[in-house]
């Protein structure tokens, strides 16, 4: 029970593992308030995919996977090497398959695994081809009764036709051309269209059922519903109080008021990183950078829990690293959008201002950026912004961004004001380099060379299409590389893309049991950091997709359960 403005645990932010936290210490006994400085519950987490990756989890194993303790252990030692401590880096393999059980035994979050998505780095001893990453199932929104309306929109990138909900499973499957893909998209379709109770109910053209990173939230949020933990929206934390050297509460601003807020037992940082904060971008990231590169919601993420922290002497950790993704601005849109499997597509190519290529596009996302980080250093500024390249014949076929393919969204249903900002179109390469300003000579040799490519299925600069989690996203139908196509078919297009993020990679230090620590390496009591908000447990490295939820939930689980021991130990004292 609490008393007034007084709780045995406030956590800050409502993301997944801010969720996760709060329905672990309500389930060990202890009264929970979560806080979140927006209208709308859920943060970067809900508009995200909502996978999770986590090592030699039970649903690999229940459909005849393989893996281990030993194998994940391996894998992960060889992505993560010596930048985290081991005890830190070994809990969470450990302790993520146990999470992940916990959760769909006690609460309303169901995941399925995503059996072909692979290990981010194939070439590492110990990587799978599919397993490891887990998939949200899809969620009924009904459930959330009066609550719907404050539950974050998932991104329009992330939805059929910007608003069907589809798993990443089903995503995967209409990306890849995989037999039955159109019939599934109709079935999906026709699912949402003849729903009419609903959205006459809503009032939206929102889907009933939810998917992806929005599905996880919802299901947590129905999941505190059930057990009543408070959740306030429009409180805008400001401060950590601290009584002898531990710390007791927070103070919040409410409805214009700063209120007071006691916390018996501890408090849990769970509200994003700074990458919404321009004077902390750069103080920290590398350069050149921008907020609105980020692809994470406006107006959050501005880096409070970091201040709170080091105000109180807290180490950090990992500050000059984002979770880079490139990305895309898009006019009229709050915030960029990332590209994830649109550079796995054959047919296009990524150049920087010499029309050459710098890395083989379907990497990493992480990688990715950090090439073209470094490519633009190396080349003077000539990489930031880097440029898609295509041609109609991938432009008919394949999206890119907002873009669906041309035999859904001709040329002539784009928006106008997307022509010369978002895109760029141009009868030859020639005239397409002298709109974007890339050396013309430069770009011809890079596509006659990659032409050859594609002719052979061999990428002799890059390896592109080399290794399955290229090939995860490739066309099934194209051989004899899925990741590779001629691009000789004008028009051509070009598009900019960014060196942004879906979060800042670095925050307060943490302990294997999610507390913050001092840079002497001692604890600051009662503070504990997840997500974001703490230092990635996964270095500078990101091992598989959900390589940023997986650990954001089982550290709140881990934390959770810890404050909760805490309490049961000062009882028996």
């Amino acid at each position: 029970m609490h008393n007034n403005n007084e709780y045995d645990l406030i956590v800050v932010g409502s993301g997944a593992g801010a969720m996760t936290a709060a329905v672990t210490a309500a389930d060990q006994g202890l009264s929970v308030l979560v806080l979140e400085k927006t209208a709308q519950y859920g943060g970067t987490s809900a508009i995200s995919g909502g996978g999770i990756w986590i090592p030699n989890n039970h649903l690999f194993k229940a459909i005849g996977g393989k893996d281990s303790e030993e194998q994940a252990w391996t894998y992960l030692k060889a992505a993560v090497g010596d930048r985290v401590d081991e005890p830190r880096l070994r809990t969470y393999m450990l302790k993520a398959p146990q999470m992940v059980s916990w959760l769909q035994k006690h609460t309303r979050v169901r995941y399925a695994v995503a059996d072909k998505y692979p290990d981010y780095y194939q070439h590492l001893p110990g990587s799978l081809p599919g397993g490891r990453s887990l998939d949200p199932e899809l969620f009924d929104l009904s459930a959330l009764g009066d609550d719907l309306p404050g539950l974050r929109e998932g991104a329009p990138g992330n939805m059929l036709m910007g608003r069907i909900a589809w798993t990443a499973r089903d995503a995967h499957k209409a990306m890849s051309k995989s037999f039955g893909w159109r019939w599934m998209i109709i079935r999906l379709m026709l699912r949402y269209k003849l729903d009419f109770r609903w959205r006459r109910k809503t009032g939206s053209k929102r889907d009933r059922r939810t998917a992806l990173g929005n599905a996880l939230v919802a299901s947590l949020r129905a999941s505190m519903l059930d057990r009543q933990i408070p959740l306030w929206l429009n409180s805008d934390f400001r401060e950590l109080l601290e009584e002898g050297g531990r710390v007791c509460g927070v103070k919040v601003e409410r409805d214009g008021q700063i209120q007071t807020l006691r916390a018996r037992k501890g408090v849990i940082l769970a509200s994003g990183g700074f990458e919404q904060n321009q004077a902390l971008r750069d103080k920290y990231f590398p350069g050149p950078t921008q907020a609105a590169w980020s692809a994470t919601p406006a107006g959050a993420n501005t880096g409070a829990a970091l201040q709170a922290g080091q105000a109180l002497g807290a180490a950090t950790d990992l500050l000059d690293w984002g979770w880079w993704a490139p990305t895309l601005l898009v006019p009229g849109e709050d915030r960029a959008r990332g590209i994830f499997a649109e550079r796995a597509f054959p047919g296009a190519i990524v150049v920087n201002g010499l029309g050459q290529r710098f890395i083989n596009e379907a990497a990493p996302y992480l990688e990715f950026v950090d090439a073209m980080y470094r490519n633009n250093a190396e080349t003077g500024g000539k990489c930031i912004p880097a440029w898609a390249v295509f041609d109609s014949h991938f432009r008919f076929n394949y999206a890119m961004g907002p873009l669906m393919p041309g035999q859904i969204m001709p040329d002539s249903r784009l928006r106008k004001q997307w022509l010369n900002s978002l895109y760029y179109k141009a009868d030859s390469l020639d005239e397409l380099a002298a709109q974007i300003g890339v050396d013309a000579g430069g770009l011809r040799a890079t596509v006659d060379k990659v032409n050859g490519y594609a002719q052979t299925g061999e990428d002799k600069d890059f390896q592109r299409g080399g290794n399955v989690f290229d090939r995860y996203y490739g066309d099934s139908n194209v051989s004899p590389n899925p990741c590779l196509a001629p691009i000789a078919k004008g028009p051509y297009y070009a598009m900019p893309m960014y060196a942004g993020d879906i979060g800042s990679k670095g925050g307060l230090l943490t302990n294997e049991h999610a507390q913050v620590v001092r840079e002497n390496g001692t604890v600051i009591d009662g503070l504990y950091a997840i997500g974001n908000s703490s230092a990635s447990v996964l270095g500078t490295t990101y091992p598989g997709a959900g390589g940023t939820l997986g650990p954001a939930m089982t550290f709140g689980w881990i934390a959770g359960q810890h404050v909760a021991t805490a309490v049961l130990q000062e009882q028996a004292a």
